[in-house]
């Protein structure tokens, strides 16, 4: 089983760059996998709309608190390190502009020598779609037709795409991604349409805020939508973070490999450099290990 790491990265501005690499550099120099940066552009004050991840439905960051844009981390991340994949978790793509989105995928694929992993999703808060002149009713709709189009972008050598929603003209973008045919495009979202948005574009699945069997269900689930689209259930690589639930031990890295799952990613958090590094090696020194033995049990063919 790998393990990865989930950092938010929330400090004063004079602190960002420094967390950012030594988080970086401190976690490829243990044995991470993964580092997955999150994304919000903007937050706003008492939001109507409901965090899925909280019992209250708050969201557990002050809106006077900002997030380092993700492909400003990964770009500085890939800098510092040399091995460690780097990951969106994830990335707003139906509030973005898809040809932007797709140049900084494939930038930050190159600048890494090959090392992103693009984590997906529709988004939750209204507001922040509404502050950038985004349909967020239509945010599903468009997040299928702007990966569409980032994928001709990536791959083709004259690029194009028409769609319901989207019209790109022939255009080419270079430089093309390292990864080929492009890097692989993890969806986040644990709920029935985004298993299914897995199922039908997926290469993986990053489920959030879920204890081992709250995992297992949704494995099982993604392997029965997987096969009625003809595909296998370990052609999906399957990445599950606790986040704030209690399930950081050995124990619980067996559970979550009983369920099927690939890679635990943890939270990793801290506002000053001594205490990441410290919260990081400390996560390595009782999970690696232990991680390193464990092997994920097949998942179920349907």
């Amino acid at each position: 089983m790998k393990l990865g790491l989930f950092l938010p990265l929330l400090a004063e501005p004079e602190k960002l760059r420094d967390l950012l690499v030594a988080g970086a550099t401190t976690a490829e120099k243990v044995g991470f996998h993964s580092l997955w940066f999150p994304e919000h552009v903007v937050l706003v004050d008492s939001p109507r709309s409901k965090y899925p991840y909280s019992d209250d439905g708050s969201f557990p960051v002050s809106s006077g608190m900002g997030m380092l844009e993700p492909f400003a981390a990964i770009a500085t991340a890939a800098a510092v390190t040399d091995r460690i994949r780097l990951g969106t978790g994830i990335c707003l793509v139906p509030q973005r502009a898809p040809i932007y989105t797709a140049k900084q995928v494939a930038d930050c694929d190159v600048l890494s020598g090959g090392r992103i992993d693009f984590g997906v999703g529709i988004g939750w808060l209204r507001e922040e779609f509404e502050a950038l002149g985004a349909d967020f009713d239509e945010r599903a709709h468009l997040c299928r037709e702007y990966l569409a189009a980032m994928t001709s972008l990536w791959t083709d050598d004259v690029s194009q795409h028409q769609g319901n929603l989207l019209t790109i003209p022939p255009v080419r973008m270079f430089p093309k991604p390292v990864q080929k045919p492009h890097p692989p495009i993890i969806f986040g979202g644990e709920s029935m349409n985004a298993l299914r948005r897995v199922a039908d574009l997926g290469q993986g699945w990053f489920g959030y805020s879920l204890s081992p069997s709250e995992a297992a269900e949704r494995v099982k689930t993604l392997s029965h939508v997987l096969s009625q689209r003809g595909r296998r259930p370990d052609s999906i690589d399957v990445s599950v973070s606790p986040y704030l639930k209690p399930h950081r031990d050995a124990a619980s890295l067996e559970e979550y490999a009983n369920a099927g799952v690939d890679q635990v990613i943890l939270l990793a958090f801290a506002s000053e450099v001594d205490a990441l590094r410290a919260e990081i090696e400390g996560i390595a020194s009782s999970l690696l290990e232990r991680a390193s033995q464990l092997e994920t049990r097949a998942r179920p063919h349907h």
